[in-house]
């Protein structure tokens, strides 16, 4: 072979070193078109895995889409071809791609894409391999940046294409991503090795090829070096994004606790990081959400933390669709499932006999009735905190009642000439809108609410001097 291609190959085994991209033993599927990039990838790993000490076995994959019809059949014959001249097992996906496109209504690029990893997982699958090896070089990542920046990509995407990352069951692995497209032609054409040339790469109606044919060349007027530069952007990027990703991973783990589908952090905590930072973490929660978003989402994004870190009112929602909801209640920033008005539970239970214990249906709360005769020293007459309450058993009319919120409820306040509403309660107390429904009312036979356990008592049926035996009600410690 000649000594340009025996450069590329030491320069693919420092890359593959670098990065880990293989273990000795392992198999590797490679993804051929016949083109001179994916057909000088298949030599160059062919050559690296009659290493003795490496041992890698290869799996030579091709895909037909049917778009060019015999060119296509044509291409599909040589790579057949190329693999049985280098005893490499072969694989061959025939696809209709333009039946596919109709069906799914996706473009010929997306289409194609689509059933050509679906393929190529396939053949890993069948074949026990650890990697899928992609011919995309130096010149494809320059193409990729900046199609990304005419997009409006952050900084995700102008890293551009990983030279490794995992998806679903291999690797996928660029080992010629660092190589220009020149270098791998001359390679090709100095060492006798033949291709084909797909004549579509060729059309200016693709996008990918449009900025290939057309706008590299006008920029490339401005800076001859465009290429170079727009790869060491990916690399830049590409690192600092890597960096950013682990620093978002900390905080996450850091802020945002989940539950029940939803996540929620503090305000304040988020108001004090980076806005880069802000905007990563929430990009974070949504992707872990089941609605995962794109760089493009950037409005929704920023309209979240603008309204995190901006003085606005203490309590606001903001749909995000998919059924999710983001939810400002105060101090506390929630991301959940939008619940339709009939699934907040109702319940109503009868508490006739002393003691009792309830468990209040779909909100991890259990509440405890005791009944004794005053001064008998079980734990005090006057409770302390808002986990219990006390009430003159003699001034109540039984039974006593817990259920669930209702429109228009009022209580009695002590110190208040009247009755206030509940949800002005909630109010002044900083309950959270979404916890609200899932707060018990106590009542007795009159109607009255007696108390709203972990928030306040009313001022019915006080414990005095004269109060001669006592209901003691209790809610469950770490229930609130």
């Amino acid at each position: 072979m000649n000594p340009d291609f025996h450069r590329l190959v030491e320069q693919v085994r420092r890359t593959a070193r670098e990065h880990g991209m293989w273990s000795a033993g392992d198999c590797i599927v490679v993804a051929v078109s016949g083109g001179p990039d994916s057909v000088m990838l298949l030599h160059i790993l062919d050559e690296i895995s009659r290493d003795q000490d490496l041992g890698l076995k290869l799996v030579c994959a091709h895909v037909n889409h049917g778009f060019r019809g015999t060119e296509s059949d044509g291409e599909a014959e040589f790579v057949r071809k190329l693999a049985g001249k280098l005893r490499i097992p072969f694989e061959l996906g025939v696809f209709d791609i333009p039946g596919y496109m109709k069906e799914s209504g996706k473009g010929g690029q997306l289409a194609a894409r689509d059933k050509r990893y679906q393929f190529l997982h396939g053949v890993a699958d069948k074949h026990g391999a650890s990697a899928i090896a992609l011919a995309h070089h130096a010149d494809d990542q320059a193409e990729t940046v900046l199609m990304r920046i005419l997009r409006g990509s952050g900084l995700t995407g102008l890293g551009g294409m990983k030279l490794k990352r995992r998806q679903k069951n291999v690797e996928l692995i660029r080992p010629l991503l660092r190589i220009y497209k020149n270098q791998l032609i001359a390679a090709c054409d100095a060492s006798g090795i033949p291709y084909v040339v797909d004549s579509s790469n060729l059309i200016s109606k693709y996008a990918r090829n449009a900025v290939r044919l057309d706008v590299l060349p006008f920029l490339g007027q401005y800076n001859e070096q465009l290429t170079d530069s727009l790869n060491r952007l990916a690399e830049v990027a590409g690192e600092e994004d890597d960096y950013m990703t682990l620093e978002t991973g900390r905080i996450h783990a850091e802020m945002v606790t989940w539950g029940d589908g939803e996540a929620a952090f503090g305000a304040q905590a988020f108001t004090s990081l980076h806005a880069a930072l802000q905007r990563r973490l929430i990009k974070l929660i949504l992707n872990y959400l089941p609605l995962g978003t794109e760089d493009s989402d950037f409005v929704k994004i920023e309209a979240i933390r603008k309204g995190v870190v901006q003085d606005l009112p203490t309590t606001w929602s903001l749909d995000l669709g998919g059924g999710i909801r983001c939810l400002r209640e105060y101090d506390t920033i929630r991301f959940l499932p939008a619940r339709a008005e009939s699934q907040i539970p109702h319940y109503t239970y009868v508490v006739e006999h002393f003691p009792a214990e309830l468990s209040i249906m779909d909100t991890g709360r259990t509440l405890r009735f005791t009944r004794y005769e005053a001064g008998t020293g079980l734990s005090g007459d006057m409770p302390e905190g808002d986990d219990e309450a006390a009430f003159d058993a003699d001034e109540l009319v039984y039974p006593l009642t817990v259920r669930s919120r209702l429109p228009g409820d009022r209580m009695k306040v002590m110190g208040l000439n009247g009755s206030k509403k509940v949800k002005d309660i909630f109010i002044d107390e900083k309950i959270p809108p979404s916890l609200r429904s899932q707060i018990p009312m106590v009542t007795d036979a009159k109607g009255r609410i007696l108390w709203i356990p972990g928030v306040r008592r009313s001022s019915v049926a006080a414990v005095g001097r004269q109060t001669s035996s006592v209901v003691r009600m209790a809610l469950d410690s770490g229930s609130k």
